[in-house]
C-alpha cells in the first residue's frame, strides 16, 4: 500500500474513534512535510487535541527538528495538548507527547520500545483507564 493513501486511512480512522468520543474532528488539508499545522484537530467541550499521525511498520519514527518546532509552537499557542498518533498493526495507537520524544543529532526520535514503555493507547491519550489491563487499545474494532 503506498505510504499517502495508508497514512490518510490512519488518519481517518482516529477521526472516527475521536467523533464516536464526541470530537469534533477536523483533517487538516496539506498536512504533513512543511505543514504549520498538524494532521487532525479535535475539540470538545472547549478541550482541544492535536494529532501528528503516522502509520508505520518500522521499528522507530524520526522527525526533523523543525516539524517538531513547528508542532511544539502549536502547542504553545494554541494551548491544544498536541500527540504524535502511531499506528502501527499488531499495536494499534500509539499516542506519545512532544516532550516524550527523543532528540537526536538532526531531530527527534521515538521508538517502537519507548512508545509501548510509555503505554498510552488511546484511552490513555484519553485521560482514561485502558477497559483491559495491558491493552492499549481497540482501533482495530473500528
Amino acid at each position: 500500500m503506498r505510504t499517502y493513501s495508508k497514512g490518510a486511512r490512519a488518519e481517518r480512522e482516529l477521526m472516527v474513534l475521536l467523533q464516536v468520543e464526541g470530537y469534533s474532528v477536523m483533517r487538516s488539508a496539506g498536512s504533513g512535510v512543511n505543514s504549520i499545522t498538524p494532521d487532525i484537530i479535535a475539540v470538545k467541550k472547549g478541550k482541544g487535541l492535536a494529532f501528528e499521525c503516522k502509520a508505520w511498520e518500522k521499528t522507530n519514527i524520526t522527525f526533523e527538528r523543525e516539524k517538531i518546532n513547528v508542532l511544539k509552537a502549536w502547542e504553545e499557542n494554541t494551548m491544544m495538548e498536541t500527540f504524535v498518533g502511531w499506528r502501527s498493526n499488531g499495536y494499534g495507537w500509539l499516542f506519545v507527547k512532544l516532550g516524550e520524544l527523543a532528540p537526536t543529532g538532526k531531530g527527534y526520535i521515538i521508538t517502537r520500545r519507548n512508545a509501548l514503555s510509555i503505554g498510552r493507547g488511546f484511552e490513555g491519550m484519553l485521560g482514561r483507564k485502558p477497559a483491559v489491563a495491558g491493552v492499549a487499545n481497540n482501533a482495530e474494532a473500528v
